[in-house]
């Protein structure tokens, strides 16, 4: 007898919550994040910085990660703080249809994120200079929800060589993560920021490092040529920047390149699929 659709889909969801009990079990009996840095001479100075954060309050939370499970939904919120003291509906409507933002308006007005200001909107919590700092928590919540991660994000550490912020910190089992963090699109990235990126990874040494844009637009045209511009330059024999799907690509399987194109969550799945299997 076939087994359903449906049967498939609570076994499978099972396995996962039963990998994460298992992995957060394991998390708690190895090192801690800060042990793992502090053996790596890294010890942190400041982390998880709440001036630019846009978050609800606490009881809404757990609704507000899975709105931003929705690339429309992060698209719009990028676009509220863009004109956050004053905005029109149309203002916040690039990607989504009227009926959808008029939802998410309601839904982030409803949550305390936004208020009536006349015939507009405003962000509460203003100034907030961009949405790179809430996606970065986004980003480090999935690792710590679906993943049983122990995390750290936005995290300074006194290094006089290497500089700069590491967007996200993941330990999974006794391994460590590093996450870059980009809400711009491509065009607006430049070859410094792939150099800063693979300057960082170089000196922590993660096990993983992901190069994660939130963008449903093509790597290929122009992050991967940054990327092999920039191995170039550092080897007279370096590692091919290799396409593992669609818009994934991977560096000697250590190293990640992945926008956000079907869902960031099934996109780090495969990432941790292609490492475990190396």
């Amino acid at each position: 007898m076939p087994i359903r659709s449906d049967e498939n889909a609570d076994d499978l969801a099972f396995l996962r919550d039963e990998v994460k009990r298992l992995r957060q079990s394991l998390n708690r009996m190895t090192p801690g994040i800060d042990l793992l840095l502090k053996r790596r001479g890294f010890q942190i100075y400041k982390k998880e910085p709440a001036a630019d954060l846009v978050l609800p309050a606490r009881e809404y939370i757990d609704e507000y990660y899975g709105m931003m499970h929705r690339y429309s939904f992060r698209i719009f919120l990028r676009d509220v703080i863009k004109h956050q003291d004053a905005f029109s509906s149309a203002e916040v409507e690039k990607y989504a249809s009227n009926e959808v933002t008029q939802n998410y308006l309601s839904t982030v007005s409803r949550i305390g994120l936004v208020e009536r200001s006349g015939n507009e909107y405003r962000l509460k919590k203003r100034p907030v200079r961009s949405f790179g700092v809430t996606l970065e928590w986004y980003v480090a919540e999935i690792f710590k929800r679906e993943f049983g991660a122990e995390v750290v994000w936005g995290v300074k550490f006194r290094r006089p060589s290497v500089g700069g912020d590491y967007d996200v910190i993941a330990k999974f089992d006794s391994s460590l993560l590093y996450a870059e963090v980009k809400s711009s699109p491509p065009k607006q990235i430049y070859d410094s920021e792939i150099k800063a990126f693979l300057d960082r990874t170089s000196d922590l040494s993660p096990e993983i490092a992901v190069f994660f844009m939130d963008t449903e637009l093509r790597m290929k045209d122009k992050i991967v040529p940054l990327f092999e511009e920039e191995l170039k330059r550092r080897s007279n024999d370096p590692p091919e920047v290799e396409r593992m799907e669609r818009e994934l690509f991977h560096i000697q399987k250590r190293i990640f390149i992945v926008n956000t194109k079907e869902s960031i969550l099934r996109n780090m799945e495969e990432v941790f699929s292609w490492y475990y299997r190396k």
